[in-house]
């Protein structure tokens, strides 16, 4: 019989430390936990030593449950499922707020860049580090989309050593959206911005919203169609549920099919975490990398919103501007919450899907064009 305690490291020990303090952040604070907590229970059984529960045992039970992220499957049945949730009302009816969307894809490429420079300045003072290459700065900035299953999409594609810290970098810094954006809208907006109201969003016609999505995905598919799986399942998700005749599908697709991939996504990418894999000065750079990315993609969607509140004359509360990355919906319920705090009758969750929903679809394209320029 062998004792898992007698092997019990002291980076394992801290990345089992690390698990217990996302768990709490998940059960206590209530930071995403449909998402946390399953990632910290994986991290957690997976520095158990002996137990065979890393997502890299093979024949183990995360193994094979790993293997629907690393072929690329689980990515685009989430997108499914979140076009089932997703009303592209608010864009159809502001289409200027797309532009706070595409703003928000900064941070993917300050990211990318970065990768490249600081990978060729460091390489020479950390042995075994060779630097980033195109390939990996590219998967590393998609962090700054803050959309886990581009970010597993890409990477599997373009830089599969990294899918595991990009991973838990993406899906961590969603999870954490509630900490890390809230600063940032304080710092980059004024008092007088913040308490802007803003008037509900016209009303869109049902066959709008049958033809957008249809229109998005022929346009996806012939401009970019690296970009077509995730874009085309994303827009038949939406489809269903516009539709008004797929009831079963919508409450299937929105209810239990989403809540069974948070779970195996979560466990699944929380298993890859063992310490031999993130406890390196190259994850530590990913780690850096991945939040620059994701604060810039905030700054970029902040900024943007500014200037729309100057063009028209004051009728856009910068605040929704965080809604820039494409972290659906917990970037959309920050923009409401922080919004009330100076203005109990502002209503800016609508408004701020506007953005969401243009975010999403703009880094699912920008992942595309990353894998068909570099040959993913």
């Amino acid at each position: 019989m062998t004792f898992g305690i007698i092997e019990l490291t002291i980076p394992k020990l801290i990345m089992i430390l690390l698990a217990l303090l996302l768990a709490k952040l998940a059960i206590k604070n209530k930071y995403e936990p449909l998402l946390l907590l399953p990632i910290s229970f994986g991290i957690m059984i997976a520095n158990i030593p002996f137990a065979g529960l890393s997502a890299y045992d093979e024949g183990g039970l995360l193994f094979y449950l790993y293997q629907g992220i690393k072929s690329g499957v689980y990515p685009p049945m989430i997108f499914l499922c979140i076009g089932v949730m997703t009303d592209f009302g608010p864009l159809i009816a502001s289409p200027r707020t797309a532009l706070v969307g595409i703003s928000g894809q900064l941070g993917i490429f300050m990211a990318f860049f970065g990768a490249l420079l600081i990978g060729n300045l460091l390489s020479p003072l950390i042995p075994g580090f060779d630097g980033f290459s195109l390939k990996d700065a590219a998967a590393i900035g998609i962090i700054g989309s803050s959309d886990g299953p581009t970010s597993i999409y890409i990477a599997d594609r373009l830089a599969p050593d990294l899918l595991p810290v990009i991973a838990i970098a993406a899906y961590s810094y969603m999870a954490l959206i509630p900490i890390i954006q809230p600063p940032i809208m304080r710092m980059l907006t004024t008092g007088k911005e913040r308490v802007i109201e803003m008037p509900e969003p016209k009303a869109v016609t049902k066959q709008q919203k049958i033809i957008f999505p249809i229109t998005v995905t022929l346009a996806t598919l012939l401009i970019v169609p690296a970009a077509g799986t995730l874009i085309s399942m994303l827009m038949l998700g939406n489809l269903i549920r516009e539709s008004g005749v797929t009831d079963r599908y919508v409450r299937t697709l929105q209810e239990s099919l989403l809540n069974i991939l948070t779970l195996l996504i979560g466990i699944s990418i929380g298993a890859t975490a063992t310490a031999e894999r993130m406890l390196n000065a190259q994850t530590l750079l990913i780690i850096c990398l991945g939040l620059f990315a994701f604060c810039f993609g905030t700054v970029g969607g902040v900024l943007l919103a500014k200037l729309l509140c100057f063009l028209t004359g004051g009728k856009v509360n910068p605040l929704i501007g965080n809604s820039g990355v494409s972290a659906m919906p917990m970037a959309a319920r920050v923009s409401q919450k922080i919004g009330q705090e100076y203005n109990p009758k502002s209503h800016l969750l609508m408004h701020a899907m506007g953005p969401i929903v243009s975010s999403t679809i703009g880094s699912a394209i920008i992942a595309g064009i990353f894998i068909a320029v570099l040959g993913g």
